[in-house]
């Protein structure tokens, strides 16, 4: 019974919360196992010193493009990239091999148009009835 209130109590806190929360205790106590004081040969001040952007550096420009090409090649799928694709009703864009040719019934356009007129009529109901005030 305990077992599963203890399994309970931590679904109520959040899994990645708790997961982050063992993350920051982690890396508190690496810092706690530090001295106080930092010599040259301190990776960690050398890493932290070297990934420091400074106003000026002339490298800066170019390390910041490799860095936002690396993320982009490990984190985007490729995406079509050709003329704008015809409107849907879910607003999904087509997949990156769509060769461009609407090969649908016209059930799209035929929708659209239809709410465009539904619309329109609306419309004009309400300036018509609003007319003489």
């Amino acid at each position: 019974m305990a077992a599963t209130a203890e399994k309970y109590a931590q679904w109520g806190k959040g899994l990645a919360q708790g997961e982050q929360q063992k993350r920051n205790t982690e890396a508190a106590l690496h810092e706690m196992q530090k001295p106080l004081t930092r010599h040259a040969d301190d990776e960690d001040l050398e890493r932290m010193l070297r990934e420091r952007e400074r106003d000026g550096d002339p490298m800066a420009g170019l390390l910041r493009r490799k860095k936002e090409k690396e993320a982009k090649n490990r984190n985007e799928k490729p995406r079509y990239s050709g003329p704008m694709p015809p409107p849907n009703r879910f607003n999904i864009y087509p997949g990156y091999r769509w060769d461009g040719v609407d090969r649908s019934n016209g059930f799209e356009q035929k929708r659209y148009a239809r709410l465009a007129d539904q619309k329109a009529v609306q419309d004009m109901a309400y300036k018509w009835s609003v007319e003489d005030m």
